[in-house]
């Protein structure tokens, strides 16, 4: 089992859904995030003084998934959110040691569905 995390645009994410629920990835979890990488922020300039924004708006998602979907929920991220310009995002790959259904207490692959 693994935990995908992917940071990206907010303007991508109704495609990102669209190539997941393709893949027949359909557990996510979304929310906003706030952050940066290597553009550093955004530079703004009001009433004619230049402001730098340090941290911008980001879409995380989080989806577990077993093992045979990992490859698949990677690629529908990619081909969703990816624009070809810096701020595209990241994606990060994590262990799942466990996982609990609470309705029925399932555990493992099996709670994951």
């Amino acid at each position: 089992m693994k935990l995908i995390t992917a940071i990206i645009q907010p303007h991508r994410l109704e495609e990102v859904k669209k190539e997941l629920y393709k893949a027949e990835v359909n557990l996510v979890t979304v929310s906003e995030a706030l952050g940066h990488g290597r553009q550093l922020g955004v530079t703004e300039f009001y009433r004619g003084v230049k402001e730098t924004g340090n941290l911008l708006r980001k879409i995380r998602i989080d989806v577990a998934v077993n093992e045979e979907f990992v490859d698949k929920t990677i690629n529908a991220i990619v081909k969703g959110a990816r624009t070809g310009k810096i701020g595209d995002g990241k994606i990060f790959v994590t262990e799942l040691t466990r996982c609990v259904r609470i309705r029925t207490g399932e555990e493992g692959p099996k709670a994951i569905g």
